[in-house]
């Protein structure tokens, strides 16, 4: 039997030697989802596949399964294919449950979210707290998609739409939903309707949304970790309040940009030294495959700080930063190699916010704990409760 054609066959991005294909959101299933259960439960007829149009302007040819319906009520499910994208959504079934509502003097189509669709908790997202976590553009979509079947079956009352997605509240716990207050499950989301694979756009949004929904609920200051590190240090070795953190992954930039943009009057990084080794380069992207320079720029803080020639050798052999700030605690240069660290972290961070708001960080490893901090950073660090 020949593989279902889904309309992206000949979308695919190039990453190095590899071509990676594009997939479709978990919006555009919901949509195609609803389309073709309303068309079901109108004509009362079984349908192989539905066709949704995304916004992107990419048709999607679509199989509804687990399909069932009769003259009040239909379901079926759409697969969730995110591409080549790495997404913790792929393979999911994202099912749509559409039954008549009879005569309304309101719109037509209604919305709600079922097993595995979070809820909103807390103010600042885009949709209200109460609310399914729906998102506006695939609440559009799925509106259109009913609308569509309902004008060529000549209904007029209202459908009432309810999406679910079983296994979404285990699957929610590996997003950024818990952080951002939605509970429950998973959000619908998509812009496009379209997943672009490897995309480092949909990943500085969610760290965006996080940041504009903290400016929203009156926070001034930022608590930032690039990752897990920074966090479990946080949690682990500070009275530093590690709830009100968010990670900014390798975005350290990105991040500084979205903080002046949104007007928030400081940042405090706690950063693991492998990564802000980097930023005290002025490397504001801390991915591997954008840059490493670990070596040399510790190599560099050490000849400052007063290392010989034969110690900065040692410091460039080496392969992880927990190797090179061993050899530089042997020889006693901690202390001034980490004040010329932090000297540097913070005039590069200072560079990239053009001074318009406050950047300071705190360094640690994980082998030898609290390692230097910036001179402004114990005094920020009292704005989230924090004890050095």
């Amino acid at each position: 039997m020949a593989e279902q054609k889904n309309g992206l066959e000949g979308y695919f991005v190039t990453k190095g030697s590899k071509k990676l294909r594009y997939g479709y959101t978990t919006g555009s299933c919901a949509a195609a989802a609803a389309k073709a259960a309303t068309w079901m439960l109108l004509s009362q007829k079984k349908i192989e596949k539905i066709d949704l149009l995304t916004p992107r302007g990419i048709l999607l040819h679509l199989m509804p399964l687990d399909v069932c319906f009769d003259e009040q009520q239909a379901s079926c499910a759409i697969r969730k294919d995110g591409g080549d994208d790495p997404d913790a959504t792929d393979g999911l079934l994202v099912y749509a449950v559409v039954s008549k509502c009879g005569k309304t003097k309101e719109e037509q189509v209604f919305i709600d979210g079922g097993k595995g669709v979070g809820r909103i908790t807390k103010p600042g997202l885009e949709q209200s707290v109460g609310a399914a976590a729906i998102n506006r553009v695939p609440r559009e979509m799925i509106t259109e998609a009913v609308r569509e079947v309902c004008e060529m079956c000549e209904y007029t009352e209202g459908i009432q739409v309810c999406i679910s997605i079983p296994g979404g509240e285990e699957v929610a716990k590996k997003t950024f939903n818990p952080r951002l207050g939605i509970e429950g499950g998973l959000s619908v989301l998509g812009t496009s309707g379209i997943v672009v694979p490897m995309s480092e756009k949909a990943l500085i949004a969610s760290i965006r949304l996080e940041m504009e929904m903290k400016r929203k609920n009156g926070a001034k200051y930022l608590l930032l970790t690039p990752g897990n590190y920074g966090a479990d240090f946080v949690k682990e070795n500070t009275k530093l309040d590690v709830e009100s953190s968010m990670k900014c992954s390798n975005y350290v930039g990105e991040t500084l940009d979205m903080a002046v943009e949104l007007g928030f009057l400081g940042v405090l990084f706690v950063a693991h030294i492998g990564k802000f080794v980097k930023v005290s380069g002025g490397i504001m992207n801390t991915h591997s495959r954008h840059s490493d320079a670990r070596a040399e720029l510790m190599c560099a803080h050490a000849l400052r700080s007063g290392a010989d020639l034969e110690t900065a050798k040692a410091i460039l052999e080496t392969i992880t930063t927990e190797e090179a700030m061993e050899i530089i605690r042997m020889h006693g240069l901690q202390d001034a190699v980490m004040e010329q660290m932090a000297e540097k972290v913070h005039q590069y961070m200072q560079h990239r916010v053009e001074g318009a708001i406050q950047t300071e960080a705190i360094l640690f490893s994980n082998r030898f704990g609290y390692l230097g901090e910036t001179k402004g950073a114990e005094k920020l660090a009292e704005k989230f409760k924090y004890d050095l």
